[in-house]
């Protein structure tokens, strides 16, 4: 089942001296399916932020239309958008934005307070996650007690909690050494394989190697996308590399 569409979506922004523009997006069409792990790469400045922001509803194409399960999120009501985000959206972002002030449980309890939801139905949520996220003996402590790598798994329980139709991620491993980023990733394959809808955003060849599907962006247009089909996370890895070397040198075209 198709579960996220965007058609056609372009995105002009006009500088704040001068009124020059500037292009982000040009005619950018993809589906998503339901269950699938895509991850979105391109060099800075392709486009793929832009995208990012304009999945999450956090800012409006210039024209195009993205839709959600069916919703055209792009026509939502700027007095509703915080709704629909915490009832369909989960986000990961590289930098965590946890609360210092709050616990690693409150931390991951706050879209359910935002929803007002009572405490047995979000303790409820949260114990079957905080086992498979291995964060049941922190959930007590600060941020500022705890590892780059734990901070990254309360992140992903506070995603998940809300049972989100799409999983947003940005650059989720970015600010992680490499074991914990491979804890990371194994977690998301494994909420991926559960049936969890995962779009992640990331420069890391590794990451993206974990995804199904691999959509390349190269000034504000899809260039190329790789379909895992029966390849390994290595073989993955490898069509990733190549293909990102021949976006580095300005090539059009990937055998």
């Amino acid at each position: 089942m198709r579960l996220l569409e965007v058609k056609n979506l372009k995105k002009i922004y006009t500088t704040r001296f001068g009124g020059n523009q500037v292009q982000a997006l040009a005619n950018v069409s993809f589906s998503v399916e339901q269950g699938e792990y895509v991850a979105i790469m391109g060099e800075s400045g392709s486009g793929k932020t832009t995208l990012l922001n304009i999945l999450a509803s956090l800012d409006k194409p210039t024209s195009g239309e993205v839709f959600l399960d069916g919703k055209n999120i792009v026509t939502i009501q700027d007095s509703e958008i915080s709704a629909f985000r915490r009832d369909n959206l989960g986000f990961v972002f590289q930098d965590f934005n946890l609360l210092d002030t709050f616990s690693l449980q409150d931390n991951i309890f706050l879209p359910l307070v935002l929803a007002q939801k009572n405490y047995e139905e979000m303790n409820g949520r949260l114990k079957p996650l905080a086992k498979r996220l291995e964060i049941e003996d922190i959930l007590p402590k600060f941020p500022y007690e705890v590892s780059g790598g734990q901070k990254q798994r309360a992140a992903v329980a506070r995603a998940l909690i809300t049972q989100p139709k799409l999983v947003l991620a940005d650059e989720p491993t970015g600010a992680l050494d490499s074991k914990a980023a491979m804890n990371l990733l194994k977690i998301f394959s494994g909420i991926n394989d559960l049936g969890q809808t995962i779009l992640m955003v990331t420069h890391s060849v590794a990451a993206a190697s974990h995804a199904n599907r691999v959509l390349f962006i190269k000034d504000g247009e899809i260039f190329n996308q790789i379909y895992r089909g029966s390849m390994s996370n290595d073989d993955m890895y490898q069509k990733i590399s190549y293909t990102l070397s021949v976006l580095a040198s300005g090539g059009d075209d990937v055998e």
